[in-house]
């Protein structure tokens, strides 16, 4: 009996070693990864960050009503008097 209680501790001890080495192996990993994430967080917190894109100015709808009938005019849409015709209403003369 005394080599079956022998034989149970060193299995016990083995495994408690494997596992005491599987944990630290473990740890090491995990410092290793949250180590990597840091250098990446610290890299993009030195990257210059991107100005916003200017907030498009309120467009006028007589002014947009006076850019879409001078681009017909120059495409050849609307002739000089239909052009002109046109202004007149959209500025009320």
């Amino acid at each position: 009996m005394t080599a079956a209680v022998v034989g149970t501790a060193a299995h016990v001890g083995a495994s408690s070693a494997n596992k005491s080495a599987q944990a630290s192996a473990n740890e090491q990993a995990q410092n290793q990864q949250m180590a990597q994430q840091q250098a990446q967080i610290d890299a993009m917190a030195q990257q210059p960050q991107a100005a916003p894109a200017p907030a498009a100015a309120p467009v006028d709808p007589t002014t947009a009503q006076l850019e879409n009938l001078a681009n017909l005019h120059t495409q050849g849409i609307l002739s000089d008097e239909e052009f002109s015709a046109a202004k007149a209403k959209v500025l009320g003369l």
